[in-house]
């Protein structure tokens, strides 16, 4: 005789509650790794711009990116002889705490090659965390590959947009109008 074995239906659907919660953990598990993997894949990608024939920095980037390359050369020379202003990061400091902001840059662009790394010198005696600074890099068309530039109408480059709450405040667009620091305390306040 066979064995057979019978579930009650409180049993069968426990069961099935079981299953469908180890499938939607191993399904989401799943998507944050693609997720993770997709976006290691694009930072700092290099490409050759069209219009320029010379290799340029696109999407995504960080400091590191920014650190390779003919780039690195106007970062490191621009990052240790720019003088921050200590008098005006003191006055900024405790404005800064609910700030994220934006760079776009062109690794092409000889105002990019001068600002980006000034505003990183004056973010690192802020002591913003990098998580709180994210940029993007264009080509000469002034486009990001896979990144919609709509939203954030970029005219020039660099572009310096500051958020609190989610909404732009300010930006410093190319160069500053006074300093990078009174611009900045200015946007902030």
């Amino acid at each position: 005789m066979p064995l057979e074995l019978t579930l009650h239906p409180e049993q069968m659907i426990q069961s099935n509650k079981t299953q469908m919660k180890k499938f939607v953990s191993f399904l989401a598990g799943l998507i944050a790794t693609m997720a993770v993997q997709t976006q290691a894949q694009s930072l700092n990608k290099i490409i050759t711009d069209p219009q320029l024939e010379q290799s340029v920095l696109v999407g995504h980037v960080d400091r590191a990116g920014l650190l390779k390359g003919e780039f690195s050369h106007y970062y490191n020379s621009q990052y240790e002889t720019y003088k921050v202003s200590e008098k005006l990061v003191k006055k900024i400091t405790p404005k800064v705490e609910n700030i994220k902001i934006t760079i776009v840059l062109g690794t092409w662009c000889m105002d990019s090659k001068i600002q980006v790394p000034r505003f990183m010198k004056i973010m690192d005696a802020l002591a913003i965390p990098a998580e709180k600074i994210s940029m993007i890099a264009l080509d000469s068309r002034k486009e990001a590959l896979v990144i919609d530039m709509g939203p954030y109408s970029i005219e020039r480059v660099p572009t310096f947009i500051f958020y609190r709450d989610g909404k732009e405040i300010g930006r410093i667009v190319e160069s500053p109008r006074k300093s990078l620091e009174k611009d900045i305390l200015k946007i902030v306040r």
